[in-house]
């Protein structure tokens, strides 16, 4: 971490007034911020080794992650998505007894049985930054039960190096932060990667304000070049371009979209309304990037090598975790768990989780993710996911138009027309087609998104809750 503060400091004394971080509330320039961070070492030292962070997503949350990092510290993000169980299954995890934060979380942070630090600044010459950082970070997974990720901040500069130079990244740019600091993804990608190539971040509004029907205003005042989103971002966004009839802003260059997989069709919309999209793949064990797309190419970042093992995709290279909190180390290189292909020119093909792989009645193994990018391909269906159900096939489907979940005779048409590339064994038996209002009341996804696969197929035995057909499109 230490070259990174040292970066970090030259620009500050080369082009102190150099814009680093714009919020609704400040303008921090690269001098400023560096003074902040500087200042708050004494009040980060003096905390115990290991100490949590739960703080919104104003610029406070960048320059506390900073502070903690100068002083050596690991961190623990405390996601602010994360339930009361969750946050409590962290602090067990890892012993905390401290937990940084702002005046608003401060009460959250106190219920988790933690003492609530501020990080106050008092002015300490002649500071220097520590040689090495670490942190720990939990995913929630798709059972709810989150896992600790432990990851040093050596690691996390190698994969926002690789990032930049994969991206283009320069000190040109201007970085819209929309995820939550919480995020790795978003702490690699949206704090540390443009402060180490000298670009400005830019955030549109304090935690829990911003709406994705902001975006474009977002992007025009700011003149944003690039940003991360999920696809549940980019969903809103583009509904927002299309009732609109309008473009994105043309200052965007670069929209990296992870979290899950994004279909061909949704794709090509995107870059049809001016949204320069590039689908990247990840896991938290491995600092979030494996490879991105970028013009040109969709293949790992420089320092990444993947191998295929079974049909498993295998990843080595200095930005693999260290292990898991609690359990024995890693040995450098990390069995992920997806399926996929690498071609000879190196591009990546992910063809789905090797845990989701459903045994059918039949004796067929079939991934679920295929079915799921077929389905969704045809142009009707906003999102599907497809389960085991009583050993046979079945599909939970939202389709664009919410008004087809009333209409039995409509709905069997989108299915037939949706699947019938698809050979016979791989047609999903029932469906249970639901508008995206039915399905934030039920808690089928993971907060980034990833569907809770044992629930949904639990939906199939409540007939009451959504319409469910069987293939022949007979109301069950």
């Amino acid at each position: 971490m230490r070259e990174f503060f040292d970066g970090l400091a030259r620009r500050a004394a080369a082009d102190g007034n150099r814009t680093a971080i714009v919020s609704d509330n400040a303008i921090l320039s690269y001098a400023a911020l560096c003074g902040k961070v500087r200042a708050m070492t004494a009040a980060a030292r003096a905390l115990p080794e290991r100490v949590g962070l739960l703080v919104g997503q104003g610029a406070d949350g960048i320059v506390f992650d900073l502070a903690l990092s100068f002083a050596g510290k690991e961190i623990v993000p405390l996601p602010e998505f994360f339930s009361e169980a969750q946050l409590a299954h962290i602090v067990q995890k890892t012993g905390l007894t401290h937990g940084v934060t702002d005046a608003a979380s401060a009460d959250r942070v106190q219920r988790l049985g933690l003492v609530a630090q501020p990080l106050g600044a008092t002015a300490v010459p002649g500071v220097t930054p520590a040689s090495e950082a670490r942190r720990i970070i939990f995913t929630s997974g798709t059972t709810g039960t989150p896992k600790g990720v432990c990851l040093s901040g050596t690691q996390m500069l190698a994969s926002a190096d690789a990032l930049a130079e994969a991206s283009g990244a320069t000190g040109r740019d201007r970085y819209l932060s929309v995820l939550p600091n919480s995020l790795l993804l978003e702490q690699i990608a949206g704090i540390y990667l443009p402060l180490s190539v000298g670009a400005m971040i830019v955030l549109p509004g304090a935690h829990g304000s911003f709406r994705a029907s902001q975006f474009s205003d977002c992007v025009e005042q700011s003149k944003a070049t690039a940003t991360v989103l999920v696809p549940e971002l980019l969903y809103a966004w583009l509904n927002e371009l299309r009732i609109a009839a309008r473009r994105a802003p043309s200052s965007l260059r670069f929209v990296a979209v992870g979290g899950a997989s994004v279909s061909a069709q949704l794709a090509e919309e995107a870059w049809s309304r001016g949204l320069p999209i590039y689908e990247g793949y990840g896991l938290s064990e491995c600092c979030s990037v494996v490879c991105v797309n970028r013009p040109g190419a969709r293949r790992p970042l420089k320092n990444v090598q993947i191998a295929i093992d079974d049909g498993e995709i295998v990843v080595s290279g200095p930005t693999v975790t260290r292990g898991y909190v609690g359990e024995p180390p890693a040995n450098g290189t990390w069995r992920t768990g997806d399926l996929g292909a690498l071609d000879d020119a190196g591009f990546v093909r992910i063809i789905g989780r090797k845990d989701n792989v459903i045994v059918t009645g039949a004796g067929r193994n079939v991934s679920p993710e295929w079915i799921e990018q077929v389905i969704e391909a045809g142009g009707h269906v906003k999102r599907c996911v497809v389960v085991g159900h009583r050993q046979e096939l079945a599909a939970l489907i939202v389709p664009k138009n919410p008004s087809l979940c009333g209409d039995d005779l409509a709905l069997r048409d989108l299915v037939v027309d949706a699947t019938h590339q698809l050979p016979d064994y791989a047609r999903p038996r029932r469906y249970a087609a639901m508008t995206e209002q039915q399905l934030g009341h039920l808690d089928l996804f993971t907060p980034n998104q990833r569907p809770r696969r044992a629930l949904i197929s639990s939906v199939f035995d409540r007939v009451d809750a959504v319409r469910v057909m069987d293939v022949q499109g007979e109301t069950a």
